[in-house]
């Protein structure tokens, strides 16, 4: 590992390993993927690693290529001590409205843990049910905390995992490629097609008339 590198995620894990230094023998980081998108579920990963975690590239999934975060995906899962995830798919969303059905995917991450944490680092979010477990909420936690941006990227592939599983079945929108978010393509793809039933009903009233809801 470069220099560089090591100097990145050594100041990545300043948060964590103060946790640790609090006497907590298991953190986890907890962080979701799909909150903007105008289709499909939001996906949100609950990981604890080890203390002496050090993998090459963990950064917020933002900052990763589609192919690193791949590669990323399998070594967090090899090393984490636990992880858990939770899928709100979009009628839920539509029902229940994007922030709480992003908090009800972090209690069914938490409480897919095979191994609980004695502390939780979440990226942002307040008023959620971890399962009794203490959380810490820290603004722009996944580019702050090593746990809270291996959660990310854990996030981030599986939900472009089940988008491009979508593209098969509805290949006429491009998930693939823009994995439900409301870019040009999209929104051009929606209007020539209308919706199918991985849209957001919430999400596209501005872009469809209520005659294709």
């Amino acid at each position: 590992m470069k220099e560089k590198e090591f100097e990145r995620l050594t100041e990545i894990k300043k948060i964590d390993m103060s946790v640790f230094e609090e006497g907590y023998e298991y953190v986890g980081g907890i962080d979701e993927a799909g909150r903007g998108p105008l289709a499909g579920p939001v996906v949100v990963a609950c990981v604890v690693m080890p203390k002496d975690s050090m993998i090459e590239g963990v950064n917020d999934s933002k900052k990763v290529s589609e192919k690193k975060r791949e590669k990323l995906y399998d070594q967090i899962l090899e090393e984490a001590i636990a992880y858990g995830v939770g899928i709100v798919d979009q009628n839920e969303i539509d029902r229940i409205n994007i922030l709480n059905a992003t908090k009800a995917g972090v209690t069914a991450a938490v409480s897919s843990l095979k191994v609980k944490p004695d502390v939780i680092l979440v990226d942002a979010l307040t008023g959620i049910d971890t399962c009794g477990i203490q959380y810490r909420s820290i603004v722009k936690g996944d580019a702050k905390s090593y746990s809270i941006a291996a959660a990310s990227i854990i996030a981030k592939v599986t939900r472009d995992r089940i988008m491009r599983e979508w593209d098969k079945i509805y290949p006429q929108y491009g998930f693939e490629r823009h994995k439900g978010y409301g870019t040009a393509a999209h929104i051009a793809a929606i209007k020539e097609n209308g919706l199918c039933p991985l849209h957001r009903l919430s999400f596209v009233k501005n872009i469809v008339g209520e005659k294709d809801n």
